[in-house]
């Protein structure tokens, strides 16, 4: 299929290159355009503007950090509405506001331009392998069309609802992965406050009812004490906002995400927003007295 890609961050870059790898020919785009050089060599072409990018493009990809964003590059000047055809499908697949996701698809219908919403879960290590989660919202014919695109980056599926559904789908997700990085944190110091053999224990429990993707990619950076980029602080931080929100417009309470939200707003403050999530840790450890 022919694919526009707007967004080379982290994930995006990742994401168009197993679109590449998929046989799809790939234009990309990206505001720093130097970003777009690496997913170039491997064969994409590069566009000046989404705009440019979505031209003739069955499937247009956006994958950028914030609502701000996904409105700049599909709504503004310049932007996807305003150069995908009629009948292209497009697919956020940012992590956003469902009501923003609702807003935008109206708009690119008032051109035959349809829209999903399907933000991922997985991390860098499931961009690259192309082995995400993809949480999508939107019509059953508008996903059945995206499929080849989709089945690209992620395995795991699914089309949870109408328009915003995904979005509310990563909301819950974001929020389960909160308490998970706290817990991690808190039991790791626990064991090394201990003089524990932590790899050890880590291994003591894979398979157990304490194992999840958090302990299995991210306890090595709670025990060293490093926090190399996997997903930033500040977007998860971002997310956990947009799910806080939902929240409160429904009347559900949510006291480990609120508390996460106060310790992530402390790492941002302390110059940690770009590391890794599991960057929590730093709190835990130093109230802990390791470090």
């Amino acid at each position: 299929m022919k694919v526009a890609f707007i967004g080379m961050g982290t994930m995006g870059a990742a994401m168009a290159l197993n679109l590449l790898k998929a046989g799809h020919a790939v234009t990309v785009h990206n505001r720093s355009r130097e970003r777009e050089e690496p997913v170039a060599a491997a064969g994409a072409k590069r566009a000046a503007s989404p705009r440019e990018a979505a031209q003739g493009a069955e499937v247009v990809v956006t994958c950028v950090s914030d609502t701000p964003d996904v409105e700049a590059v599909i709504l503004g000047d310049g932007g996807v509405i305003h150069g995908a055809p009629a009948g292209a499908v497009v697919i956020d697949m940012s992590t956003v506001s469902p009501s923003a996701t609702r807003r935008i698809g109206a708009a690119l219908a008032t051109k035959g331009i349809r829209m999903l919403d399907a933000p991922v879960s997985g991390g860098s290590e499931g961009a690259q392998k192309g082995t995400l989660s993809i949480m999508v919202g939107g019509e059953a014919a508008d996903v059945e069309k995206a499929m080849p695109v989709l089945s690209a980056m992620g395995k795991n599926i699914t089309h949870v609802g109408p328009a915003g559904a995904g979005q509310l789908t990563k909301a819950i997700n974001q929020i389960i992965i909160s308490g998970t990085y706290l817990s991690v944190a808190e039991g790791l110091a626990l064991g090394i406050k201990a003089g524990l053999d932590m790899p050890k224990v880590v291994k003591a429990m894979a398979g157990g009812a304490a194992d999840s993707w958090v302990l299995s990619y991210r306890s090595g950076n709670v025990i060293k004490n490093e926090y190399p980029l996997g997903f930033r602080v500040r977007l998860h931080r971002k997310d956990l906002g947009i799910a806080l929100e939902a929240a409160k417009e429904m009347g559900v309470f949510l006291p480990c995400s609120a508390l996460v939200a106060q310790i992530e707003n402390g790492l941002v403050a302390q110059g940690y927003g770009d590391e890794d999530v599991s960057a929590m840790a730093r709190v835990i450890r130093k109230s802990s007295g390791l470090d």
